[in-house]
């Protein structure tokens, strides 16, 4: 196989476009096309930067006897599961594939709530009778939960590839890192972005419901200013997940963030806290409103839930220390 298909297999093998690889050479992408068609070939010093972009050896590119790729080893821990630059790749992708599934189901979870408030509104103002109102709302409610549960239920299928990454320990092989370290910084802007419209939607979606209230505004407005709420939180998340999981995913397959290996070993108890706390939080905020209609002020449970919940796990965390300190 002489140079320029092996430039081809490799290029294609990186996932690199003739201008990806062409700005890692510092060349133009017509010198990139012409060690590609054979028209010309690098000289030594690009031969040097090409087996180390590839992690191939020079010997590799150079001898047209050598047909398979001779790549560079560095030292690894046998005992981890080696993980290559197409798992890796497959990874992200079945998770970007999955978390729009996901993202559909929790939607649908935070809109389910909004016919029961807004068939409240409707007794409120008279429309309907209020335990008409109930059973439409509640009804409505439990469809669209069971929707969603089914939505969840089918995104479950690439489960197993996800805990290798999320929950095992692994090691990339060598490039896989460079690759997507790339990939992530290219990736990050748009994070940011879709990030700070969330969180400006999140802010901002309890304005109309804050205001009505201290306005002293019917339970009729009030009920559909909430009904106003829930959409644009939900429309929020929406946007929010997508971009959230993805890049995670990245963090993932390099192991850093909340992936790396001292953050796993404290995932489970965070999952564990959030799984019983949340749920008893978002009961209680809903039974006290309902149970007072005073919209206005049962908000503050969430800003009161927030600070306790970062104090309940880093105390979590702190004990867990601790433990592991008289081990």
């Amino acid at each position: 196989m002489i140079l320029a298909d092996k430039l081809i297999k490799l290029r294609k093998q990186f996932g690199f476009s003739q201008e990806e690889l062409a700005e890692k050479m510092n060349v133009s992408r017509q010198s990139v096309s012409k060690w590609e068609s054979a028209s010309s070939i690098p000289d030594l010093n690009k031969i040097i930067k090409l087996a180390d972009i590839f992690n191939v050896s020079t010997d590799y590119l150079l001898r047209d006897d050598i047909e398979e790729t001779e790549q560079v080893t560095e030292d690894t821990d046998p005992l981890l599961k080696q993980v290559s630059l197409e798992e890796a790749t497959e990874y992200v992708e079945k998770k970007y594939q999955t978390i729009k599934s996901v993202a559909k189901g929790v939607l649908l979870c935070i809109y389910a709530v909004i016919p029961l408030f807004f068939f409240l509104a409707l007794a409120e103002s008279g429309t309907l009778p209020e335990n008409i109102a109930v059973i439409f709302g509640l009804m409505s409610l439990f469809l669209i939960i069971a929707i969603a549960v089914a939505i969840f239920i089918r995104s479950n299928q690439y489960e197993t590839l996800f805990n290798t990454f999320e929950k095992e320990p692994f090691e990339l092989t060598y490039g896989v890192d460079s690759v997507f370290k790339q990939k992530l910084e290219d990736f990050r802007p748009t994070y940011h972005r879709r990030v700070s419209l969330s969180v400006a939607m999140y802010i901002l979606s309890a304005t109309p419901l804050i205001t009505m209230s201290l306005l002293g505004a019917s339970e009729t407005v009030v009920l559909l200013m909430l009904v106003t709420l829930m959409f644009i939180v939900g429309l929020a998340t929406y946007l929010l997940i997508p971009v959230a999981t993805t890049f995670s995913a990245y963090q993932c397959v390099l192991g850093e963030g909340e992936f790396s290996k001292e953050k796993k070993a404290g995932a489970s108890r965070e999952e564990q806290l959030a799984a019983f706390y949340w749920p008893l939080v978002t009961a209680i905020y809903i039974g006290w409103s309902l149970w007072t209609m005073r919209w206005g002020i049962t908000w503050i449970v969430w800003p009161i839930a927030g600070i306790l919940y970062a104090s309940l796990l880093g105390l979590v965390n702190l004990l867990s220390k601790d433990k592991h300190g008289f081990n």
